[in-house]
């Protein structure tokens, strides 16, 4: 009976060990069939509203982040720890900018996430605060939005694949140093925009200004009550692709079909005949004011603009490509 029993239990066996066999032709090789199970494509992010404020609420904590200054130091770092933890690198464009102040220290961030292609569309917003003299203003909308935004940005993209590649990046001095927007600048050297102008330029001496096929720029996105309004200095499909999208996902109250006139970053790129657009809500009551605080922002509104921007994606590349 145990004889009997233990040849059953191998014919069982040995059947199951063929189960993956192929069938064959008497004379022909055994060949086992693989029993594998598809690989799945890595799962993609949503953008997190809730994770941007988090980063923001982090950079506001370190409090006035002025160029030049050592807060500013502190946000780097910090920015740069939040990236190395997605796995990505930081590349760092040093330069020293001369303003009413004189010679100030300031650094660009750079973060590249490789595309099928080289040709790059770039995401950029500044990370500084206006130096008020006398006034503690820790910018949790102006800087610290668009800061804490390109964080969850590139968690985000580089989860995706794209056509393009993308690069995130930190401005510097974007800020003025004199009380206005540019009432101590010179005839060709405005006191604001210093890190767009430099990157620009860095671009142009490296024979690379061909290869940036676009640019959006996002600044002050995180007001509580969020309208933006359509700015005549972006590039007008740019606008469009991105307005048509906030449409479609039912934003059409914070992606207002008004006008306006913005004087930013993307205006050196505009110059170098880089295709650009501008996200801002300059109707901001606390602008460059010690109460742009937590309190009159929202991770609300940073999803907004992350939601619409995501889904503007496949619309902007398609338009890159004129």
């Amino acid at each position: 009976m145990a004889a009997r029993t233990a040849r059953l239990v191998a014919a069982v066996l040995v059947t199951a060990a063929l189960a993956g066999w192929s069938a064959r032709t008497p004379g022909s090789p055994v060949v086992l069939r693989a029993q594998t199970t598809p690989a799945r494509p890595p799962a993609t992010a949503s953008f997190d509203g809730a994770r941007a404020f988090e980063h923001l609420k982090a950079m506001v904590a370190i409090g006035p982040r002025p160029a030049g200054s050592a807060e500013i130091r502190r946000t780097r770092a910090y920015i740069t720890r939040q990236i190395a933890a997605l796995g990505l690198t930081v590349q760092e464009q040093p330069f020293v900018a001369q303003t009413p102040a004189g010679g100030v220290d300031m650094v660009n961030l750079i973060v590249r996430l490789a595309g099928r292609r080289p040709d790059r569309l770039l995401f950029t917003g500044h990370y500084d605060t206006k130096p008020l003299r006398g006034q503690r203003f820790v910018g949790a909308n102006d800087g610290g939005s668009s800061a804490a935004f390109l964080i969850e940005l590139a968690r985000v993209l580089a989860t995706r694949t794209h056509e393009y590649t993308y690069e995130l990046i930190w401005l510097d001095g974007e800020e003025a140093f004199c009380a206005g927007w540019d009432e101590c600048g010179r005839p060709g050297s405005p006191d604001n925009t210093y890190g767009s102008r430099y990157f620009v330029q860095a671009a142009k001496k490296a024979n690379a200004v061909a290869s940036i096929k676009g640019m959006v720029l996002v600044d002050m996105i995180g007001d509580a009550d969020l309208r933006l309004l359509r700015d005549t200095n972006s590039t007008t499909w740019m606008t469009d692709a991105i307005w048509r999208a906030a449409k479609g996902l039912a934003y059409g109250r914070v992606f207002a079909d008004q006008t306006t006139a913005i004087e930013d970053d993307h205006l050196a790129f505009i110059a170098a005949g880089i295709p650009s657009v501008d996200l801002i809500d300059l109707d901001y009551p606390y602008w460059h004011t010690p109460d742009d605080t937590l309190d009159h922002v929202s991770a609300r509104s940073l999803q907004t603009v992350g939601d619409v921007l995501l889904a503007a994606l496949p619309d902007l590349e398609n338009g890159l490509k004129r």
